[in-house]
């Protein structure tokens, strides 16, 4: 939901205020890569679900603690694939004040999200969580 909220505001932008990049082909390019990575991401923390067999849905009670895959390289790769992708859209569209979206959208994510699920994982996993979320950073 705020990936897409977050996404209609940089898109208004773009249609309501054109004009706002630098109309570089670069920009564009580098966006569609992001969109690109960010999709490749979230595809790759989906197939570690599928293969712990345990639930994707942050408020269920997961039955695996996953470390392996992209887990190893982040904590939270589907959010890492979503600020991708709107990272990737705000650069595809050319509307570059709007990237400042990107981090609003972390920190929005983080707030209302993750610090809860990470709890959750703690009451859940314990120190295997906590020693695992000591060595893996949080976004990247």
């Amino acid at each position: 939901m705020w990936l897409i909220a977050m996404a209609a505001v940089a898109f208004g932008l773009d249609s309501f205020v054109p004009g706002l990049g630098f109309d570089l082909n670069w920009t564009r390019w580098l966006g569609t890569g992001l969109v690109g990575t960010g999709i490749g991401v979230m595809v790759l923390a989906v197939w570690e679900f599928l293969r712990a067999r345990t639930t994707i849905i942050p408020r269920q009670r997961p039955t695996a603690f996953l470390q392996s895959g992209i887990y190893r390289l982040t904590r939270n790769p589907i959010y890492l694939g979503d600020a991708l992708v709107l990272g990737g859209l705000v650069l595809r569209w050319d509307v570059l004040p709007a990237l400042i979206l990107v981090p609003m959208f972390t920190r929005i994510i983080t707030t209302r999200f993750i610090i809860g699920e990470e709890a959750g994982l703690t009451a859940i996993f314990g120190d295997e969580f906590k020693n695992w979320a000591a060595t893996v950073r949080r976004w990247l």
